[in-house]
């Protein structure tokens, strides 16, 4: 078989390329197992990827740097000590996908799960352990990734395909239908510089679909798209892996991956916690609230989620009386408190709430910026919280999970965290009564009034 070139430091990957239709054959007739070594498409053996972390990456003269040793030494050993600092975005990962296969991989933010798709594309060398793909590879991990703004649509068709490794023949047959799914005809000729972001990830999804890579890496980047594309992008996603073809799908939608994934992995701190069916490794990923001390989640420290500018210090739950709590009453109201420090004077600073259920479906969400009182142009150095009221008999019976955010809307995240705090809603008796369950998700008291008409005679 057709191999790449072997990367030649501790890290190790290696592609085979199969371009006769005899070895096609040969691997289609083997049994996809994990038992069986000629049956996968993607290998990883002990992978492991360490980054430098806190790096000065100012340029300076010998001169320079001898003044500056001489001068503050303290100061100098102490910059030396962080420049060695790392930190390893995954270790010792193994694991198999057989061809034909689709995997979903979760986790929290920073496991290392766009890490390991970036090796999987080789956009990155692995520090130590190897990756054997079997297959052409396409990706999508970026807006924008193998695309050029300068070029027009039309143009970034053929330069991506090419990048993919598609012969121009190739290319011209599928184009029309890679233009037709993406719906940007209207601006095919127009450089892409000038596309939204969401038409770009139309165009980059539709080119990595349709040019048939055996193997195809995508992460979190259709969450750009609009909800429709979205649908349509599952769509395609799903006749993608039944025509064989193998697919790791990174997502933070429960509900997809579930619907998509019969095999799910799940990736914390940079090692592979749980490997299997989908339905329980969703199930225990999103239980993990429940594993918190009841109510609260406390943080401390430089190490506190947050940047130079605001650190998370906790995030509370608490019940009408006041009291920290993680089960309540249909008809209770209760608080989401986050208490954040704020070390920087910061401008139009909010945090926000998501509220799920317990099989990852999205119920609603909520910004500080909702409330006009709670808005704010600054916000100067000092410790604040945020408190979001939830009503009673809004939420039906059942268990939940927060992810709280705080942001700079439309500029960057600052924190998130995941399904960091689990809470039950239980029902205290009524069949369908102002107390009771209904159907749904939310059980809302919308105002109803019952009036008799007034009786007009006919002419």
């Amino acid at each position: 078989m057709k191999k790449d070139k072997r990367i030649r430091n501790k890290g190790r990957m290696k592609n085979f390329n199969n371009s006769t239709s005899q070895q096609l054959n040969n691997l289609a007739s083997q049994p996809l197992n994990n038992s069986t070594s000629d049956g996968y498409a993607i290998r990883v053996e002990h992978l492991s990827k360490r980054y430098r972390i806190g790096m000065d990456r100012t340029y300076k003269t010998f001169c320079e740097s001898a003044v500056n040793a001489f001068k503050s030494p303290v100061k100098t050993m102490t910059n030396l000590r962080k420049q060695n600092d790392t930190f390893w975005a995954l270790k010792d990962v193994n694991f198999e996908v057989n061809r034909g296969e689709v995997v979903g991989i979760i986790g929290r933010n920073g496991a290392g799960k766009s890490t390991l798709l970036k090796i999987l594309s080789r956009i990155t060398h692995p520090t130590e352990g190897e990756v054997i793909l079997k297959g052409r590879v396409g990706s999508l991990l970026e807006v924008g990734t193998g695309f050029h703004p300068e070029l027009t649509g039309r143009e970034n068709v053929y330069f991506n395909g090419a990048i993919l490794g598609m012969k121009k023949k190739e290319i011209e047959d599928k184009f029309d239908e890679i233009v037709e799914f993406s719906g940007v005809e209207k601006f095919l000729d127009t450089p892409l510089k000038r596309y939204s972001s969401g038409m770009q990830v139309r165009l980059a999804f539709s080119v990595a679909a349709h040019l048939d890579p055996e193997i195809l890496l995508v992460d979190e980047v259709l969450a750009v798209g609009d909800a429709a594309f979205q649908k349509k992008c599952l769509g395609k996603m799903k006749d993608v892996a039944t025509g064989g073809r193998t697919v790791l799908f990174v997502s933070h939608n429960m509900e997809a991956i579930r619907r998509l994934c019969p095999r799910a992995v799940l990736i914390a701190d940079g090692h592979i916690q749980l490997d299997g069916n989908s339905e329980d490794i969703v199930s225990a990923y999103l239980s993990h609230g429940r594993e918190q001390t009841p109510g609260v989640r406390d943080y401390d420290g430089p190490t506190a989620p947050g940047d130079d500018y605001v650190r998370l210090r906790s995030i509370r739950l608490v019940n009408e009386v006041g009291n920290l709590a993680s089960v309540f009453r249909i008809n209770e109201g209760l608080s989401a408190d986050i208490v954040f420090t704020v070390l920087q004077p910061i401008f139009e600073f909010h945090t926000h709430l998501r509220v799920f259920t317990q099989d990852g479906v999205l119920v609603f969400g909520t910004g500080s910026w909702d409330e006009k009182s709670a808005g704010n142009s600054q916000l100067l150095p000092g410790r604040y919280i945020a408190r979001c009221v939830i009503p009673g008999n809004l939420l039906n019976r059942g268990f939940y999970y927060l992810t709280v955010t705080g942001a700079v809307p439309n500029v960057r995240y600052i924190f998130m965290e995941e399904n960091v705090l689990g809470f039950e809603i239980i029902e205290l008796g009524g069949a369908g009564g102002l107390i009771g369950f209904r159907p749904g998700i939310i059980r809302p008291i919308i105002k109803w009034n019952i009036s008799k008409l007034r009786e007009t005679k006919s002419p």
